[in-house]
């Protein structure tokens, strides 16, 4: 198992938790708290080691688009990294669904 860190600069807070995903072989959950913080923060805790770089990347990509204020919980069970941007983007219609 390998927990990794990250840190963006956010700008639109969330309200509720969010919660979609499940944890099992190829998929992932993720967890959004509102947070208030300066900046959002994502916690990933994957059995697959040696994808830090992966991982920043899809983040990266992700919160370019969606700057969220928000902290994240990955728990990740092989997941590639389509389907990572796939379960973040539903965790955004759950978000848009808030208003």
């Amino acid at each position: 198992m390998e927990q990794l860190s990250y840190t963006y600069k956010a700008t639109q807070p969330i309200k509720e938790k969010i919660h979609v995903g499940v944890v099992g072989s190829g998929d992932l959950e993720i967890l959004m708290f509102p947070t208030t913080n300066s900046e959002a923060t994502v916690q990933v805790c994957t059995g697959s080691d040696g994808f830090d770089e992966v991982w920043k990347n899809v983040l990266t990509r992700f919160f370019d688009r969606y700057p969220i204020l928000s902290d994240i919980v990955i728990n990740d069970f092989g997941a590639t990294p389509g389907v990572v941007y796939l379960r973040l983007t539903q965790a955004m219609e759950e978000i848009s669904d808030e208003k």
